[in-house]
């Protein structure tokens, strides 16, 4: 019995879609660790660590006030950030094409994408503050509802309750 043209029909569009199929692959190449690694030179990975590094050397020093400045100074050297930057390498491909670094790498490349670069500690630090804010904001309105309620105390606590009752069917002890 000869194919219909409905037969034929599918049978080219079962090819084409497994050929597509077969192709995507391709398409979504792995960005390789240089890539990565240079996209993360773009962005200024090494200069967040160090910022990073400086903050957390900070806090601890508060936290820890017997050990040494120059101890948290140096806690994430060079050799601390290469290591945390190949730890970071797989997650970005993961999430990332070869195509799609290329496009990153082009972009922050641009006039526009260095200012992202450049502006982003700064957008990042206010929002930042805007959170936390508004977070205090929520959590204090969220606190007084309850009070007023009397799901919690003045102070903040659930109030004193009574002991469990046992549940139905079940013996107390």
């Amino acid at each position: 019995m000869k194919p219909t043209s409905i037969q034929r029909a599918w049978r080219t569009t079962a090819c084409v879609a497994v050929l597509t199929l077969a192709s995507a692959p391709a398409w979504a190449a792995q960005a390789s660790a240089q890539q990565v690694r240079e996209l993360m030179g773009v962005f200024g990975v090494n200069r967040m660590f160090q910022q990073m590094n400086v903050q957390m050397a900070g806090m601890m020093g508060q936290q820890l006030p017997c050990v040494p400045a120059s101890y948290w100074n140096n806690f994430l050297d060079e050799k601390g950030m290469a290591e945390l930057t190949e730890k970071m390498i797989p997650i970005y491909q993961r999430h990332f094409s070869a195509a799609e670094i290329d496009g990153l790498l082009k972009f922050y490349r641009s006039p526009l994408g260095r200012k992202v670069v450049a502006e982003m500690p700064s957008t990042m630090a206010e929002g930042m503050q805007v959170g936390q804010q508004w977070g205090r904001e929520r959590a204090q309105a969220m606190m007084e509802q309850l009070q007023k309620d009397g799901t919690i105390t003045g102070e903040g606590r659930c109030p004193a309750t009574a002991p469990a009752q046992p549940a139905l069917g079940k013996p107390s002890k």
